[in-house]
């Protein structure tokens, strides 16, 4: 096994800048200076990336960056000792110990439980001091080294504190995975009932408590999360067991350890596996970093939690989803923008095959093909080809496939809301809510509307209290019929028909869009695009326009012209950085150059995030030129009335596009004004440099 560390990748006591991307900038450039990276660009845009979803700082001026990434060759630790100390998030101040974990992204099982030892020896105060003290890079790497490869002849508990991590590989342990599956059919009822009773049995017996940890990286946050609350635990004199879903693999907690529990805490940012295994358990949920910071907090909220009957409880009817346990804190409005995102992104893959579908229909058959598809379809074969040849066969075909998969589109949305809703539960009375809205003509805003309905009274229905016979037949047969019934009833007699009166109206309204009208859609719809990259924003801009492509026909393109619109104006972030990098390189880092290399064909293919790695260096002049240029591009995409059919692809997909010149026109003008916008901000909103004095001093 090839090192981990070695003196090479140990900096000490520099000044390696002065936000946490300089650092990772830094390390990144010493990982690729030994050979372990095969580029700068992939390994500090996924660094970034990791970094900005959860700071990586911990208690004890730690900080711990890491990502897998594709450019790196082997797994590999970079640490520096920095001075001064950099903020990297943690509560308690900066940090001036920073390792810089890089995997591969298939790193081998080995590898990945050797990095995460290393991140729990971090939360040990002798091992950091040492560090601090250690006078060159070999002895950081022999101490490092030490704690990765303890004596072979230690006991196999010296590494780490007592129950972190899985449970015990013993027999029992081995069979948790079948034998947890098995635990999670008994409802939330019967699985309380089950713990109220061991309660009482014995009220003096000490308090248990059990725990998973998750990170999406799976390398160290897990690891020291878990091992933070097990150190919270034995101070506390709690029985703290904890089950770590890390990329090095878990080892599912013993059914009889979670039976005996109190109350579970799940301390992750991905979903947790089998969650089905606690079912009527109390349970609290956080960010896995909140276990570093904060383990004592957690564990008197789980024991509140555990004494406290009104408690959420882990429910035995789903899977347990966020939606059911929530996220610490988590406002309405945000569990309403989950639900809805995650019916978008269900419903992409039939409008993206159906519209390309759609569209090489109309290229092998032209427009006409809408009128007669059915017939052909039904009546012509190779053998028998109708009028027109065999393009027009084809294009029949391939329309009618297309047609068939875009009336999905709306079940398949309010199905995936009701899901994100309740659950398994949901889907049903979410898909039939959404073919109602379908039927009625009430478009998406139906499929919306059916949907949230549908998951809230299937998600309803699930708290009943109902005798045990019932309970095994309440998430297939009980709650998916009363609530199919309920739902697509209302929308039935109640909802269905204001709003399909209301889908006409937006209909006829886009329908009418022409000039200033449509150019101004366009400008709101270019800044959207542009504001976040990616982010909320430009979710929602996205989400209206592929929401909206299964309205487009030959007769009413305007929903076809907001997709274009869309698409055009979230290619412009990464394409005026590239050609920013190329008209004036100075102005940018080496590291930004080589991002713009890239950046080309991303932004071809309509990937705004390809933007990122320079809004992310510079936000307040990247993104206000980026969505200078997106509005301009919007405007120009809406007036000259360019469709497009597919929801993605960017250029790529040019043969589902009406009037291409136009929108190639279109996105170069607008990458254009954004380049020269971010180069006019770079040369003069510049901030005024100290006199040297002052620096010096």
């Amino acid at each position: 096994m090839s090192h981990l560390i070695t003196e090479e990748l140990v900096t000490l006591d520099k000044n390696l800048g002065a936000t946490s991307q300089d650092v990772i900038r830094q390390l990144t450039q010493v990982v690729l200076a030994s050979g372990r990276a095969s580029g700068f660009d992939g390994l500090y845009a996924d660094a970034v990336a990791r970094e900005q979803k959860t700071a990586t700082g911990v208690p004890g001026g730690i900080a711990i960056p890491h990502c897998r990434s594709s450019a790196v060759l082997e797994p590999t630790l970079a640490m520096a000792r920095l001075a001064p100390a950099v903020d990297f998030g943690a509560k308690d101040g900066p940090a001036d110990l920073v390792f810089f974990i890089a995997a591969p992204e298939g790193a081998d099982k080995e590898h990945l439980k050797l990095l995460s030892k290393l991140a729990r020896s971090l939360i040990k105060k002798d091992f950091t001091a040492s560090l601090r003290a250690a006078e060159s890079p070999a002895d950081i790497v022999a101490l490092v080294n030490g704690a990765l490869f303890p004596d072979e002849t230690a006991p196999a508990a010296a590494g780490a504190p007592a129950g972190a991590g899985t449970a015990p590989a013993t027999a029992a342990g081995s069979a948790a995975g079948a034998s947890g599956v098995a635990a999670g059919t008994a409802t939330v009822t019967e699985q309380h009932g089950r713990h109220a009773a061991a309660a009482a049995a014995d009220p003096n017996r000490p308090k248990s408590l059990v725990a998973v940890t998750a990170c999406p990286t799976g390398i160290a946050h897990t690891y020291m999360a878990a091992d933070s609350l097990v150190a919270a635990g034995k101070e506390a004199g709690i029985e703290v067991q904890v089950e770590t879903q890390g990329s090095a693999g878990a080892t599912p907690l013993d059914p009889a350890v979670i039976d005996k529990a109190d109350a579970v805490i799940f301390a992750v940012d991905v979903d947790v596996r089998e969650k089905e295994r606690f079912a009527g358990k109390p349970v609290i949920q956080s960010p896995v970093k909140r276990a570093i910071d904060e383990p004592d907090v957690m564990l008197r909220e789980a024991l509140a939690a555990a004494d406290d009957p009104n408690a959420r409880r882990v429910s035995g009817t789903a899977d347990v989803a966020s939606h059911q346990t929530g996220q610490a804190g988590e406002s309405i409005g945000a569990k309403l923008k989950r639900a809805l995102l995650t019916g978008v992104s269900y419903m992409i893959p039939f409008v993206a095959g159906g519209g390309l579908l759609i569209a090489l229909g109309f290229l092998l058959g032209g427009y006409a093909i809408t009128d007669v598809a059915d017939t052909v379809v039904l009546e012509n074969n190779f053998g028998n080809l109708p009028d027109g040849g065999l393009l027009t066969y084809l294009g029949a075909v391939a329309f009618k496939i297309g047609a068939l998969s875009m009336a999905f589109l709306v079940p398949a949305l309010a199905g995936y809301i009701a899901y994100a809703i309740a659950d398994r539960p949901g889907i049903a009375p979410g898909f039939t809510a959404g073919a109602v809205a379908g039927f009625m003509g009430a478009g998406f805003l139906g499929g919306l509307v059916g949907g949230l309905l549908a998951g809230w009274i299937a998600h309803l229905i699930g708290q009943w209290s109902v005798p045990r016979w019932l309970r095994g037949l309440m998430p297939v047969v009980i709650i998916p019929l009363l609530a199919s019934i309920v739902a697509s009833g209302l929308m039935f007699l109640v909802l269905g028909g204001p709003i399909a009166g209301l889908t006409t109206a937006l209909n006829g309204w886009l329908s009418g869009l022409t000039g200033v009208s449509a150019a101004a859609l366009g400008i709101i719809l270019g800044l959207m695009m542009c504001f976040d990259l990616g982010g909320p924003v430009n979710k929602v801009a996205y989400a209206f326009a592929v929401a909206g492509l299964g309205a487009g026909s030959a007769d009413n393109q305007a929903p076809w012209m907001i997709m274009a619109t869309v698409m055009a104006a979230g290619m412009v972030p990464p394409l005026a950085m590239a050609l920013a990098t190329v008209l004036d390189r100075k102005r940018f880092s080496l590291a930004e150059r080589e991002n713009g290399k890239a950046a080309w064909l991303l932004g071809a293919a309509f990937i705004s995030e390809g933007a990122i790695p320079f809004a992310a260096a510079d936000p307040l002049r990247v993104i206000p030129a980026s969505m200078l240029g997106g509005a301009v591009t919007g405007a120009l995409t809406m007036a000259t009335g360019v469709t497009s059919q597919a929801p993605h692809g960017g250029i790529f997909v040019f043969f589902a596009m009406g009037n291409v010149v136009m929108f190639v026109v279109a996105v170069v003008v607008g990458a254009i004004v954004s380049a020269l916008a971010v180069l006019a901000l770079k040369r003069y909103a510049t901030k005024k440099t100290a006199p040297a004095e002052t620096v010096a001093a």
